[in-house]
């Protein structure tokens, strides 16, 4: 069924959307090719895209390879949608792309940290850059996918944290400078939501841990599987779908005046409370069980 979210309708406007080969970034090229939208789905390989373009419901995803770290890869999409999309431009861009290094910043090697910023800073801003012109042509959209970690920074996630908070703040500098050029840049943040993502960040999670020394690792080892445990079960008791936040993407990008942030499920919206209610002191006895 096809339909509206905004006052903006789709019908007639093209999106991208990164990171579409599984979990948030797949459920949002779906729900948004549903409602109406022409959607480019930006996916590292091409079975994935296949599979995807399979599930569609009325034949508008169009899947292309991109990888958000290589400069060439990002320049090829750019190209094959500028030629599909012509001088109509596009719409939308969904920088959802990202992954998530959780570990005791202790035991975050620096490759692994680069690699966290890499793909979901730098990358994100290197996207961004290639489709403006696109973007411009069409007086578009910006909506960069963050989390309720965009706004506090917890233990045992201060990689991922760090990323967040980074994305947080091109996304405010880029509302700020594109405004004049007519394209408008929003923030989506998601609470826990089920995906399989919780899976790779528990494998990420046991990397980290093995390449520390045994007397580092010791010291974190029971607080930090507790917390990973906690994490999962949150997002597999959340209320919150995949089709929430796919919608909430929707209005994003179909409201005539977008919101700067919008933000899914209860648990982000609490975390952003707290963020701005509590005094680091406060938030810090706050959060000091994760660490016991």
């Amino acid at each position: 069924m096809s339909g509206t979210f905004g006052a903006l309708t789709p019908h007639g406007r093209s999106v991208l959307v990164t990171g579409a080969s599984s979990g948030l970034g797949r459920v949002c090229a779906l729900v948004l090719e549903r409602a109406g939208f022409r959607v480019f789905a930006g996916v590292r390989q091409e079975a994935d895209g296949e599979a995807l373009a399979q599930d569609a419901a009325y034949g508008r995803i169009t899947p292309v390879r991109i990888d958000v770290t290589e400069e060439k890869s990002i320049a090829a999409a750019a190209e094959r949608v500028a030629g599909a999309v012509g001088d109509g431009g596009l719409w939308g861009l969904v920088n959802n792309a990202g992954i998530c290094v959780s570990a005791p910043l202790e035991c975050v090697a620096p490759e692994q940290l680069r690699r966290q910023l890499d793909i979901n800073v730098v990358g994100q801003l290197a996207v961004t850059q290639a489709f403006l012109p696109q973007l411009r042509r069409a007086r578009g959209r910006v909506v960069n996918v963050t989390s309720g970690l965009g706004s506090v920074a917890i233990p045992y996630l201060g990689a991922y944290a760090s990323a967040q908070f980074a994305k947080e703040a091109l996304t405010d500098v880029l509302r700020r400078e594109l405004r004049p050029h007519g394209v408008d840049v929003s923030v989506v943040q998601p609470g826990a939501i089920m995906t399989p993502i919780w899976g790779k960040v528990t494998e990420t999670a046991r990397a980290a841990m093995d390449g520390v020394p045994e007397p580092v690792a010791e010291l974190y080892r029971i607080p930090f599987h507790r917390f990973l445990h906690a994490n999962e079960r949150q997002a597999r008791d959340s209320r919150t779908r995949p089709e929430d936040f796919a919608r909430t993407v929707g209005q994003a990008l179909t409201a005539r005046r977008p919101r700067s942030r919008y933000r899914v499920g209860a648990d982000a919206r609490t975390v952003s409370v707290l963020a701005r209610a509590l005094p680091d002191a406060a938030l810090d006895r706050y959060l000091r069980p994760i660490t016991q």
